[in-house]
């Protein structure tokens, strides 16, 4: 069995070719053939479950867990530790021949496979009977990494965390459209869209992605792009984990070596003067720039410093292109405002994974999101009364991001038409000009309170809220896929679906029903 191999040009990231100038418009990586679909073997028939999993067990080149075993709670666990699952059995792949292997013998005794990179938004997923039809399939071994300096496009393993794509392209003075944290997925986040520090200037990380290397539900492998099966490349750029299971992924990265970025502290008295200041900032803002508005509540946690440690804030998080001084420029009216501190300096690319100061690791966490049309004084006024001072909450950060720009799914198609790179996917952006992420730990006696605090801030903001949602910040199971996709795109999406996974092999975490 032969796993499709990184196109030409791609070397593994410890070797590297040396930086050199690149192609006015970077060439789309060229496609390597499909390799021959692998045998589906049906196991037979006289096997009990236990049976074939013991066979799959020792077909392997990762590892089976099953309920009972030493290790079983371990494997299990999602990055949220605040999701139960509790699958049929649990697969570490470490090839994508393991992929294949997994999908043979779950369709063979009909079970299903949920594909699992990091678990950061697992709730979803396990919420559906805690996964008892299903194996979960761990693909947090396979990390590598290859890049291909000169015609800036990097390729990504299934299990790999931004993390790893950013030590591999910094070096070279390269940015990709990474997450806010160091251990989030590259394939789930930007199955989902991918909203990075550098969307507004560059669009969502989905629209960037040049290839898709994928077993499908009948085990077959396929590596999918803009000239071969194409419906199926536009699908998997947006639509989720719903046609497929990603082994491979490969992007663009820009020469972008260094931003101006950093954080306002206000005290949090002062939420709703910074947020509507900032608000009315954003109006103007140039897309080189994005920013977050933010309420946060730290709890006493030793690891952190004194001044952050069980303080609370209002804070604006702001990532500049521009230059030094354009940023200070452009910052005067919030400067103006005084804040307690301002961490903003010049700074490489790869320290924008520490910028938002999410969780170092593992967290049990309730959370969601929701898009905004706009942000107007009264928006800014019931967010305010939802998680400002005077509000009883348990949420623990709760945060505003602009949108605009390159976000908006026109502005995204008429970049990609003039750079001459793959028309957008499913998701190519958002009609929103803002969008709300709140979560709260969900530490034992509190999962409650965070439930009902999410409940009273996204009643309050409702009147706000946009046509469309954003996949990756829905953390509840049952959301309308209307809401993601719209009517036209979800009966595309849904069409595809039936003809790649009849029979509904694959789990997604947000399926399309």
């Amino acid at each position: 069995m032969n796993t499709p191999a990184p196109a030409a040009g791609l070397a593994p990231a410890e070797v590297v070719a040396p930086p050199v100038a690149p192609p006015a418009t970077p060439p789309v990586t060229p496609p390597v053939a499909s390799p021959a679909a692998p045998p589906v073997v049906a196991e037979p028939a006289t096997l009990s479950l236990r049976e074939a999993l013991a066979a799959l067990a020792a077909r392997l080149d990762g590892t089976l867990h099953l309920a009972g075993e030493a290790d079983w709670d371990t494997a299990r666990a999602a990055w949220n530790l605040a999701v139960d699952q509790r699958p049929v059995a649990v697969v570490v792949a470490e090839s994508a021949e393991d992929v294949a292997r997994t999908v043979e013998t779950a369709r063979a005794y009909g079970l299903s496979v949920a594909p699992q990179g990091t678990g950061h938004n697992a709730g979803p997923l396990a919420d559906r009977h805690g996964l008892a039809d299903a194996i979960l399939l761990r693909t947090h071994a396979m990390r590598g990494v290859a890049v291909d300096v000169e015609a800036r496009v990097a390729r990504a393993e299934a299990g790999a965390q931004w993390g790893d794509v950013v030590a591999a392209v910094a070096p070279h003075g390269l940015a990709a459209l990474a997450g806010s944290s160091h251990d989030v997925g590259v394939v789930g986040y930007t199955l989902g869209g991918g909203l990075s520090f550098l969307a507004r200037s560059h669009g969502l990380a989905a629209n960037q992605v040049l290839a898709v290397e994928l077993v499908a539900a009948d085990g077959t492998f396929h590596r999918v792009d803009a000239e071969h099966e194409p419906e199926l490349f536009w699908a998997v750029r947006g639509g989720g984990g719903n046609f497929g299971i990603v082994t491979a992924i490969e992007f663009r990265v820009f020469p972008i070596a260094q931003v101006v970025a950093g954080t306002l502290f206000f005290p949090l008295e002062r939420t709703e003067e910074v947020l509507q200041a900032w608000a009315e900032w954003t109006e103007a803002a140039p897309e080189s720039v994005t920013s977050i508005g933010r309420v946060l509540r730290i709890p006493p946690m030793p690891e952190l410093p004194p001044f952050l440690s069980g303080h609370s804030f209002v804070v604006v998080e702001v990532v500049s292109q521009e230059s030094p001084e354009r940023t200070d420029e452009l910052l005067a009216p919030l400067r103006a405002l005084g804040p307690a501190m301002d961490s903003v300096h010049p700074q490489a690319t790869a320290e924008l994974l520490q910028l938002h100061m999410d969780p170092p690791g593992p967290t049990p966490g309730i959370g969601g999101g929701m898009a905004l049309a706009d942000l107007d004084p009264d928006a800014v006024r019931a967010f305010t009364a939802a998680v400002g001072p005077e509000a009883e909450t348990a949420l623990l950060s709760v945060e505003i991001r602009h949108l605009g720009g390159r976000v908006r799914p026109n502005a995204a198609r008429a970049v990609a038409s003039a750079n001459r790179v793959p028309e957008p996917g499913a998701t190519a952006g958002f009609e929103a000009g803002y969008v709300v992420y709140a979560v709260g730990i969900a530490a034992p006696g509190l999962a409650e309170q965070v439930v009902a605090s999410l409940g009273r801030l996204f009643s309050r903001i409702e009147p706000w809220r946009a046509e469309v949602e954003y996949l990756n910040f829905a953390e509840s199971a049952g959301e309308d896929p209307r809401r993601f996709y719209g009517e036209a795109t979800l009966e595309r999406l849904r069409a595809l679906r039936a003809e790649v996974d009849p029979t509904g092999v694959i789990r997604a975490n947000h399926e399309l029903r």
